[in-house]
């Protein structure tokens, strides 16, 4: 699915703050930036200063201070000094907010991207089909459920027998 940015408007300066926002790196996966994510849901310009609606991946998510507070400095390092934010929790973030530039960054770092979108058959316990970052087949077996973060999985490519984390479907 291509996600695409809300916008409020079609100003430069929203452009801008956009363009700024791409910048900012996801902090668990820093070869996403938080737009690539899809967790920036909106930018509203007042008089008043810039409102970002951001979203949080998953309730408790321990990374979701330190990307609100990487949102306030990379706009005040660019010059907007009255930033305020607004987490947007309806409707709820999932994998598939993730655009197909972040998949594409996923893949190249190593990360398999999530495949499909979260349903029943997941929750069911029907295997998924995850396809290695490294050379593509899908002949992959779950090695742990919990990966270096909740949001990814590990598995073992039993082709290339490469070890490899897989960003869950939520």
């Amino acid at each position: 699915m291509q996600v695409v940015k809300p916008k409020t408007g079609s100003c430069e300066r929203e452009e801008q703050i956009w363009a700024w926002l791409a910048d900012v790196p996801d902090p668990e996966i820093p070869v996403l930036s938080l737009v690539d994510l899809g967790i920036v849901r909106g930018v509203a310009i007042s008089s008043d200063g810039v409102e970002v609606s951001v979203a949080p991946t998953y309730s408790g998510c321990p990374a979701t201070e330190v990307i609100e507070q990487s949102i306030i400095a990379e706009l005040q390092k660019n010059g907007v000094q009255n930033v305020s934010l607004k987490r947007v929790l309806s409707p709820p973030w999932t994998t598939d907010w993730i655009s197909e530039v972040g998949r594409d960054k996923l893949r190249a770092y190593g990360i398999a991207p999530p495949e499909g979108s979260m349903s029943k058959r997941e929750l069911t316990g029907i295997k998924r089909t995850v396809h290695c970052p490294r050379c593509g087949v899908d002949n992959t077996t779950l090695v742990s459920e919990f990966g270096s973060t909740p949001c990814k999985a590990s598995y073992k490519c039993d082709e290339c027998l490469e070890p490899f984390e897989y960003f869950k479907c939520i």
